[in-house]
C-alpha cells in the first residue's frame, strides 16, 4: 500500500527524493513536472485545490507549467489515488487532498468547495449497479446559495 502523501507536510520528508519515491509507489513515472507539482497540494492544511490556484502557486515558485499540464498531472494523481477529483459545477476544476470518504458543499457565489462535517450525511439504499459493474464510490456535492441571493438572477 502507498504511504499517504499527507506525510509531505513533514519538512524532513518534503524532498524531491521523497516525492519521487511516493510517485513510483503509486506507479507513476517521476517526471520533472510531476515532481515539481506533487508536493504543492499538500502544503499547509488539508484543502481543496483548484487547477488555476495551483497553477498560480507553481508559477510563483518559479516553475513554468501550462494550465493544461497542471490539470492533466492532477488528473493523473487522482487516477493513481493520491488526490481526489471533485465533480462540482462552476468554472474551476477542484481536487481534494483528503482522499477519505467525505462529502462537500459547493458555494455557488464564491465558486468554492468546503467539506460537509463527517456524520452529517446519511445514505439510504443505493441502487444496484447494472450487470458487470460494481459500486466504486459515492460523491455528494450539495450546492448552496446565500439566503439573501436572488434565485432568478444569473450568477457569474
Amino acid at each position: 500500500m502507498t504511504e499517504s502523501p499527507h506525510i509531505m507536510r513533514d519538512p524532513e520528508r518534503a524532498s524531491v527524493a521523497y516525492a519521487r519515491q511516493l510517485l513510483i509507489a503509486a506507479s507513476l513515472k517521476p517526471t520533472r513536472r510531476r515532481v515539481v507539482l506533487f508536493p504543492k497540494p499538500f502544503e499547509g492544511p488539508l484543502r481543496h485545490v483548484s487547477v488555476e490556484d495551483l497553477h498560480r502557486q507553481v508559477a510563483e515558485a518559479g516553475h513554468r507549467l501550462s494550465l493544461a499540464t497542471v490539470y492533466n498531472t492532477l488528473k493523473q494523481f487522482g487516477e493513481a489515488g493520491l488526490i481526489r477529483r471533485i465533480s462540482a459545477p462552476g468554472r474551476r476544476g477542484y481536487f481534494d487532498v483528503d482522499t477519505g470518504a467525505h462529502y462537500h458543499f459547493y458555494i455557488a457565489e464564491e465558486d468554492r468547495i468546503i467539506d460537509i462535517p463527517t456524520g452529517n450525511v446519511a445514505l439510504g439504499d443505493l441502487p444496484e449497479p447494472p450487470a458487470g459493474y460494481r459500486l466504486d464510490k459515492v460523491d455528494i456535492v450539495v450546492q448552496l446559495r446565500r439566503a439573501d441571493s436572488n434565485p432568478g438572477k444569473p450568477q457569474r
